[in-house]
């Protein structure tokens, strides 16, 4: 169990810590290629609609062969979609290897792969919190990288900095071999009551799945817009880039707690409660941010409080995944819940740039995301956590 963690929680911490770190590239690179906001919000737009879909696939090949292999593809295509993201001098290209090919990067090497390993690897009565750890560990990556981010592109320049991130993910690679599964020996499935297409049929039969896909879409929405757009719109404000940098610095910092403080009550308390506390927790506090007078003293308590409630929806979220279905086919599963959060994402991210293409303004977007996260709170309360009652089925592949 240990070396799950470990290992888990070190891949997260890579591969979200650098995602997490795109919105400081939105200005270096815009003014340096002179692109529009919307053309950078695009591409990032495709990149986590691309993660979404590819999501799912990695999410079968982890179940059928083992994370191990996924993980190291993914972390190849992760260095080969930063050098792109640094090369590209066309939109086209940029949207293909920002987008597309980071985005499939990202789905081999993130919570759906690696949550399958704990899911199966960990005991139901510790797996909870053990995802938990690993959300903390990504949340955690987002407080060590944004800085370290920031200061490369200070240092070296946005794109000497991406290259020399190209080789830094690169260290996935042998980290999988922590997550190897030994069900999955000489590259074989262990056997399974239900084949893909049947865990399928049931899963989106069932309404409490769809009610937390619903959720999960309002979830990509709100971290992406803010992640991407948020330093752009306190820089509009006339606060500095150093605060931006602290600011997503400090939702790292205090979503390492958030997380693990949600994995941890997901073991004790109705996690449908806790995803409803959550929402309506991230509704709050962007409406105060929004009408309280702009500072950099609000945007650390902002940020502050965003931290606990940002990543915090992944573990309660998986975990009653897998207390409904089980766990033969929890990364593809979970792969299918975290497309309907990329889809939010696409729309957060993108139209964040559009509107403000159009507007000059991100207000409107702001409060799409107080009413999202109203709604979000409302569907997960209905959720059934308990294990789906089935029938006995012929056994699949």
């Amino acid at each position: 169990m240990t070396q799950v963690l470990i290992c888990g929680a070190m891949v997260v911490t890579l591969s979200m810590g650098i995602r997490h770190g795109f919105g400081l590239w939105l200005q270096p690179i815009t003014q340096a290629q002179g692109w529009t906001r919307e053309t950078f919000s695009f591409a990032l737009a495709i990149q986590n609609l691309s993660w979404g879909i590819f999501g799912i696939f990695a999410g079968m090949v982890a179940d059928r062969f083992g994370a191990a292999r996924v993980l190291i593809g993914g972390s190849i295509l992760y260095g080969l979609g930063l050098a792109g993201m640094a090369l590209s001098t066309t939109p086209l290209m940029f949207t293909l290897t920002t987008g597309v090919v980071l985005g499939a990067a990202q789905a081999g090497t993130t919570y759906a792969v690696v949550y399958g390993v704990i899911g199966r690897q960990i005991d139901p009565a510790k797996r909870s919190w053990a995802m938990g750890v690993a959300a903390a560990a990504g949340s955690f990556g987002q407080f060590l990288m944004v800085p370290v981010e920031g200061f490369l592109i200070s240092g070296l320049g946005w794109q000497q900095a991406l290259i020399t991130l190209s080789l830094f993910v690169l260290l996935i690679a042998p980290l999988s071999f922590g997550l190897r599964e030994p069900g999955f020996a000489g590259g074989t499935a262990p056997k399974r009551d239900q084949s893909i297409l049947q865990a399928l049929r049931e899963a989106f039969k069932y309404p409490s799945f769809q009610l937390l896909m619903a959720g999960y879409f309002v979830c990509g929405f709100q971290v992406v817009f803010i992640g991407v757009h948020m330093p752009s719109y306190l820089k509009d404000k006339g606060l500095s880039p150093q605060v931006a940098s602290y600011a997503l610095a400090l939702i790292g910092l205090f979503n390492v707690f958030g997380t693990y403080i949600a994995g941890t009550l997901g073991q004790r308390l109705a996690k449908r409660k806790i995803l409803a506390t959550i929402y309506l927790g991230r509704a709050a506090a962007i409406a105060v941010f929004l009408w309280v007078p702009i500072s950099p003293m609000s945007v650390y308590i902002f940020a502050s409080v965003m931290g606990l409630l940002w990543l915090s929806t992944v573990p309660p979220t998986n975990a009653t995944v897998a207390q409904i279905f089980g766990v033969a086919h929890l990364s593809m599963l979970g792969g299918f819940v975290f497309f309907s959060h990329q889809i939010g994402s696409f729309m957060g991210v993108w139209l964040g740039g559009l509107l403000y293409d159009r507007t000059g303004s991100y207000d409107i977007v702001w409060y799409i995301s107080i009413a999202l996260g109203i709604f979000a709170a409302i569907v997960n309360l209905p959720v059934r956590e308990a294990p789906i009652a089935r029938t006995p089925q012929p056994q699949g592949a």
